[in-house]
């Protein structure tokens, strides 16, 4: 029995399951209030973390500290704003997702979902508000995440790669950014596409852990050694590997990078792929600097001078992470579907920040004219009033037919419904 197993069976063990209602499709505020309800009636992976037992931490942090809040993000220009809609509409036109390695196919459920709006923008500003550049890397992406088959990378095929905690996704930096540490002296297995795979695998998990209102990651790398391993450089090709990942499928997610305890084999080994490093990521890089300058000490690991005594236990850390993500990635989707499936979602609704649905829509208020028109006489020979079709948006009222013996007037059009019209009198 694998380790995810274990842990959801000791959660199902302890919490009775909550049926969920079956609602319409189409009814938003129904669907989310499910889920809330779901939510509060049974105890969720995340609150059973919230509770730390005495001694050593060894499950991560499930919400950074009350101070730690994401930078507000500036409002579009009506520019940047009209960039956005034209890759929308772009992204909105494909049916289809290319490949040279036997992945094309109609695009599917998951990948639209992948499309939200914050997505969009992160594509636009990697490419300097080029909307055709931000498209075609945009569908690129979608092609990689086929053809590198990250969605069907699953636990049981990276846990051996994370079993000495050399990727720990533990705390949040002063921005509320979920800290993602890399532990190069804990390395426990030879070169291989795996170790890439499970690079890609964690940059997901930090992503699903991330709070409503961030969207990117604080990187920490820790170049101590071990006992068993002195040289804790990786091999160029699998680091040239990773930065072409990072900096091509995954843009505008890096917070933050600090590198520390860096020896003198590391730092001649920065200095061969610096160049082919993004200006714009290098500006983020922080050498050897006190890590307390950017991560709240009750949140950051003791091993790199914070007060968390954490403790790598690969059979409590790993099913807990991912029980973890798995759920938040859940909740995410019950609120897309429930939304009406969006291309353009905001991810800030997706993981249940206080905004709508962009499909979410406000009803206007009817237009009230001040004088109407007097309407027009009915065919004498119907003799009956002719209701126009109310508006569907507005969902304005038919004006009921006039019990009028002599010429009826038509009724007013929707949105004057208030107005009366003029009779004319008949002489006695």
């Amino acid at each position: 029995m694998n380790c995810a197993t274990q842990y959801t069976k000791k959660m199902s063990a302890t919490v009775p399951e909550t049926p969920v209602a079956v609602v319409g499709e189409n009814h938003l505020e129904e669907k989310v209030a499910v889920l809330d309800i779901n939510q509060d009636q049974t105890a969720s992976v995340a609150e059973s973390l919230r509770v730390k037992p005495e001694g050593p931490v060894k499950t991560p942090f499930v919400d950074p500290v009350p101070s730690a809040k994401p930078k507000e993000v500036a409002p579009l220009t009506a520019d940047q704003e009209a960039k956005y809609e034209e890759v929308l509409t772009t992204v909105k036109s494909w049916t289809e997702i290319p490949s040279t390695k036997g992945k094309e196919g109609p695009i599917v459920e998951e990948e639209i979902m992948w499309l939200t709006r914050d997505c969009i923008l992160r594509y636009l500003r990697a490419t300097k508000w080029q909307p055709a550049e931000a498209a075609k890397r945009l569908l690129g992406t979608l092609t990689w995440r086929r053809e590198f088959g990250l969605l069907e990378l699953t636990p049981e095929h990276i846990s051996p790669e994370n079993e000495t905690g050399k990727q720990i996704i533990l705390g949040f930096d002063e921005n509320a950014r979920p800290c993602h540490y890399l532990n190069p002296g804990r390395q426990n297995t030879e070169s291989s596409h795996r170790q890439v795979e499970h690079l890609a695998y964690m940059l997901e998990r930090v992503i699903d852990m991330m709070v409503p209102g961030q969207e990117s990651i604080c990187l920490l790398i820790n170049f101590k050694s071990s006992k068993s391993r002195s040289n804790t450089s990786p091999p160029f090709a699998i680091a040239r590997e990773v930065l072409n990942i990072l900096q091509t499928h995954y843009p505008e997610r890096l917070g933050r990078a600090a590198l520390i305890n860096i020896p003198f084999v590391v730092n001649m080994f920065l200095k061969m792929i610096m160049p082919f490093v993004d200006p714009l990521t290098r500006e983020k890089l922080h050498f050897n600097e006190d890590l307390t300058k950017f991560v709240p000490k009750e949140q950051l690991w003791a091993d790199v001078g914070g007060a968390v005594e954490f403790e790598y236990d690969h059979e409590a850390y790993w099913p807990a992470l991912n029980s973890l993500c798995k759920e938040r990635a859940n909740e995410r989707k019950v609120r897309w579907e429930a939304a009406g499936k969006h291309y353009g979602e905001s991810e800030l609704y997706l993981k249940g920040g206080d905004v709508p649905s962009i499909g979410k829509s406000v009803e206007p208020e009817a237009a009230v004219v001040a004088e109407a028109p007097i309407a027009p006489e009915a065919d004498a020979e119907t003799k009956a009033a002719i209701a126009p079709e109310a508006d569907t948006e507005i969902k304005a009222a038919v004006a009921p037919e006039a019990a009028v013996e002599a010429e009826t007037p038509v009724a007013p059009a929707a949105g004057i419904e208030n107005q009366k019209p003029e009779v004319k009198e008949t002489q006695a």
